[in-house]
């Protein structure tokens, strides 16, 4: 297969590069580099040394010759994605080249702005540029489970649910209650793709994944493979916030009671999913929606997680609840349905507390590095003024 992935040297589209190419598949990577100058923004860097994108590049050459390409450059960039659409011709298009941090998008308005306009434009060109260059490639677009929002009490379908009104029924999308700017940009993308596959017949698969933690993948053996890892306050998802943290001997700092639920997935688990869909296309829809985790938690349960296996390990590991910067709630009625890939065969990897213990393995390698970037997890930003908030250490 030929597989287009937008957002490659991030996270999840380094390793999801590596297992495709693993896999004899075809790739073509497109990145701006904006991650890294976000988090280098907020006085960051990634826990993991990376490599540049040209030694990445160069390293998969040598590996695998022309069955890898990159271009940098943005997608913003109407004439580049149709370019490169047009003369790829992908069999499908992983779409991870948006900016992915719900904090980021709060600071203020200049970055409200930039989350929004980088999202759904960068989005809008995409969809245009398969219509008019290959309108049969299979999208896979990543969304966010919060998309759906915490807080409706209600159970939460994959995508939609059938609703009855005054005697009628219909099968409706089930309600967006989205809450940051970053999340309410990932609900446009996901109505303008689902108006697109109508409107035209294109084909999508639109992921709503949980939250994401890890620091390898079944291909990341060498240290040239790393992708990477981050820890401050905006970008570090919980689980890798905490571990972090636990290495430095920084209180694990769950926000308000601790008590909110989300769904959570392996970073191998992640690869493997996307890698499922991409497999194994919509076939009696055109837009299709998939919730993407594996198990749903508490963030006070994931900081007793990190705690325990970190003292085992002979670290002081404390939790300290600090006042919530956001705005949600702090205990709220979580049930997600996750049905649509354990039908196409997923099946978790690694027991959650493993995968901790590998994480923290991992990260106590790299204590100085993260410890030098110590002031970035204790700066906190605050939803309502966008302000950062010192925390004590």
């Amino acid at each position: 297969m030929k597989i287009l992935i937008l957002g490659m040297d991030g996270y999840i589209g380094w390793p999801l590069a590596l297992h495709q190419l693993a896999r004899g598949n075809e790739v073509y990577g497109v990145d701006n580099l904006d991650r890294r100058k976000n988090v280098q923004e907020l006085g960051s860097w990634s826990a993991i040394p990376i490599l540049t994108i040209q030694e990445r590049i160069k390293n998969l050459k040598r590996r695998y010759g022309n069955r890898i390409n990159f271009t940098l450059g943005s997608i913003l960039d109407p004439q580049l994605i149709n370019n490169v659409v047009m003369k790829f011709q992908p069999d499908a298009i992983v779409h991870l080249a948006e900016q992915p941090s719900a904090p980021f998008s709060m600071i203020d308005q200049q970055h409200a702005s930039n989350t929004q306009y980088n999202n759904v434009m960068g989005t809008f060109n995409l969809i245009y540029a398969i219509k008019n260059h290959c309108p049969n490639t299979h999208l896979v677009k990543l969304g966010t489970m919060g998309e759906y929002g915490y807080d409706s009490g209600l159970d939460i379908p994959e995508g939609f649910f059938e609703i009855e009104y005054k005697g009628k029924k219909a099968m409706i999308p089930y309600p967006k209650q989205a809450g940051s700017w970053y999340h309410w940009s990932k609900v446009h993308d996901s109505n303008n793709i689902m108006f697109a596959c109508k409107l035209w017949g294109l084909k999508s698969t639109d992921i709503m994944q949980g939250i994401v933690y890890g620091t390898r993948t079944q291909e990341i053996i060498e240290e040239e493979d790393h992708t990477r890892y981050d820890f401050d306050e905006a970008f570090g998802t919980a689980i890798n916030r905490f571990c972090a943290q636990a290495v430095i001997n920084h209180p694990l700092t769950p926000y308000g009671k601790g008590k909110q639920k989300r769904g959570f997935l392996a970073l191998n688990d992640s690869i493997q999913c996307i890698s499922l869909l991409i497999e194994n296309p919509p076939t009696d829809e055109n837009y299709r929606v998939v919730n993407q985790f594996d198990e749903q938690y508490s963030i006070d349960d994931l900081a007793h997680r990190v705690k325990n296996i970190g003292n085992q390990k002979g670290l002081n590991v404390e939790i300290k609840h600090i006042e919530n910067p956001r705005v949600e709630s702090e205990d709220n009625y979580y049930n997600a349905e996750h049905q649509k890939l354990k039908e196409l065969g997923f099946k978790p990897t690694n027991y959650i507390n493993d995968e901790i213990s590998k994480m923290l393995d991992d990260l106590i390698v790299h204590k100085d590095r993260i410890e030098k970037k110590r002031e970035s997890i204790i700066k906190i930003l605050k939803w309502r003024d966008g302000e950062p908030q010192d925390l004590i250490p």
